[in-house]
């Protein structure tokens, strides 16, 4: 592996403060977690460790490293092969020197128990545990057929300057406000040999903020995401901590079939061994226990500014559909999703006074509350709309009670930011009217709402900022709309959006592009019926229906 400090780390003493912060982010895997994730890996006794590499980047107290000891002790003895053998079999490091230590002292019992002699064990157990900091490694004792652990949970604002200065220089995925394991999975996962494997038990929240956007870009493009264990309710630590953790296997390798999987507080070590039975057999496609679900996926989500959340099952369904079909959002339908219009001072530029300036520069606007019947109910709300048909800013001199009004309001409008960077456009909305918009049929969905709403203005009203709309130039809009009424539509944005409290989804338009729709040429006459009449009727149950046979599914699992 080609050097990862590219620059002088001389100057990059552990301090106290991080030496705390470090203590403070330990978090100790149980024993019976390290043999599931060993066990998942394949990382057992009778292959011949000795010619494997097994790197582990935070030792801590030595929980994995005790297990890996047991494990390369064993293939040792079924391979007849001495322990010094292994001697390059295993580097594990730590920041701290008294997990150095504590890890050794676990290495030396676990292998004079083994009926090794003191001056082979003390050999292997030296070279194998280093003082040292992971992401900022030199040397090429990094490359690994095995990189397992479970990474320090630190945010990087806890991390003195110049070493999280540092930690970016080598760390590329480590964007925003990160934390560390960022950086340990992607030094992990550069380091692996072709074909080698990362056992990570971890926090899974790097799947779907932005901050694990870089990371799983990296992942998409150059490995395979092979294994997504959820745990968040299971006891996996020594302490009680609010964790989320997952256990995560990547493999460098083009992206083969994947794993979702999902556990509760049932989920033990005799459930784990049960699990992995599973999943190394290779079949059936989908289990379902009292303690966990999974489901075997042909492949992982192929796309990295975020990844679904949901029972294994459902996650298999979405994966599916996501291959089948196209997203809603097509440029060869002509179909689009967009956000209404944002002013900047609702205030002066909404109102219900048809008295109040020219009648042209007035622009029936909908708002949230005309959608919530399921059908327009148009309350006479307008945008006093400053922007001409060809995109520029109207001449005020040519609406003299347009000049005034706006005037009247020149302070708000002047101290906005947006006017406050352009002084000579003070008056103008943050965005731009779109008056190819104003009479196409359009589907409008509120921005946030417990379950979809797609409801139909066909023509004449924009759409205000906190609605989102769909337009097509092929749909027809009730059977689209019928399409995206169903709890199919839904359960795509259920799977990416964060869940606000009291259940609210977020119905953004990064969401809504996550929908998988059919060609609307391939829809047939009675589908598209019992759709439109679905969206007309507001009847989610038949909507529901009707999409199921669209999609060719039996039904939608929980």
């Amino acid at each position: 592996m080609a050097s990862l400090a590219l620059f002088s780390t001389d100057d990059l003493s552990l301090p106290e403060s991080l030496q705390k912060s470090v203590e403070h982010g330990e978090v100790f895997t149980r024993a019976w977690v390290v043999e599931l994730i060993l066990d998942l890996l394949g990382y057992t006794p009778d292959k011949d460790l000795c010619d494997l590499r097994l790197v582990e980047p935070a030792c801590g107290g030595g929980a994995f490293l005790t297990v890996v000891a047991s494990r390369i002790s064993a293939s040792c003895r079924a391979h007849r092969r001495p322990l010094t053998d292994a001697i390059d079999a295993v580097r594990a490091f730590d920041l701290l020197d008294r997990n150095v230590e504590q890890s050794r002292t676990l290495i030396m019992r676990t292998l004079h128990k083994d009926g090794w002699d003191t001056e082979g064990a003390t050999r292997v157990t030296t070279a194998w545990v280093r003082q040292g900091d992971y992401l900022l490694q030199a040397d090429t004792d990094l490359q690994a057929d095995y990189v397992v652990g479970n990474p320090p949970y630190i945010r990087l604002e806890d991390v003195p300057d110049d070493r999280m200065a540092a930690y970016r220089r080598a760390c590329s995925t480590m964007g925003g406000r990160a934390d560390i394991y960022i950086g340990f999975y992607e030094v992990a996962l550069r380091s692996l040999n072709r074909g080698g494997q990362l056992g990570f038990i971890c926090a899974d929240r790097w799947m779907r903020n932005q901050y694990g956007r870089r990371l799983r870009r990296l992942v998409t493009e150059r490995f395979s995401m092979d294994l997504a264990l959820v745990m968040h309710d299971v006891d996996a630590f020594d302490d009680q901590v609010s964790a989320y953790p997952a256990i995560t296997l990547i493999s460098n390798k083009p992206q083969a079939a994947a794993v979702a999987a999902d556990t509760n507080r049932s989920f033990r070590a005799q459930e784990a061994r049960d699990f992995a039975d599973w999943y190394l057999g290779g079949q059936p496609s989908a289990t379902a226990t009292p303690s966990y679900q999974a489901a075997r996926m042909p492949q992982w989500f192929p796309e990295e500014d975020s990844w679904p959340a949901a029972s294994p099952a459902r996650l298999a369904v979405l994966e599916q559909l996501t291959e089948r079909f196209r997203p809603l959002e097509d440029s060869d339908t002509g179909t689009r999703v967009g956000i209404g219009i944002a002013t900047g001072a609702d205030k002066v530029f909404l109102t219900k006074d048809r008295d109040l300036v020219e009648e042209e520069r007035l622009l029936p606007m909908a708002t949230v509350r005309d959608t919530t019947s399921g059908t327009i109910h148009w309350d006479g709300t307008h945008l006093v709309n400053p922007w001409s048909a060809d995109g520029d800013l109207v001449d005020l001199d040519a609406y003299p009670r347009l000049a005034s009004y706006f005037e009247k309001h020149g302070g708000v409008l002047r101290s906005r930011y947006v006017a406050v960077r352009q002084p000579r456009r003070w008056y103008k909305t943050i965005d731009k009217v779109d008056h190819q918009l104003i009479h196409r049929p359009k589907l409008l969905l509120p921005d946030m709402k417990s379950r979809i709403h797609p409801v139909l203005d066909q023509g004449g009203l924009y759409p205000h900022h906190n609605l989102y709309f769909i337009v097509s130039d092929v749909w027809d809009m009730r059977v689209l709309g019928g399409l995206l009424l169903s709890r199919v539509a839904e359960a795509f944005v259920e799977a990416y959006a964060v869940k606000m409290r009291g259940g609210t989804l977020r119905f953004q338009a990064q969401y809504l592009r996550k929908i998988r729709v059919p060609d609307p040429a391939e829809v047939g006459e009675s589908d598209q019926a019992a759709l439109a009449q679905a969206f007309d009727n507001r009847d989610v149950e038949a909507a529901t229906e009707a999409a199921l046979h669209v999609y060719g599914l039996v039904e939608l699992p929980d």
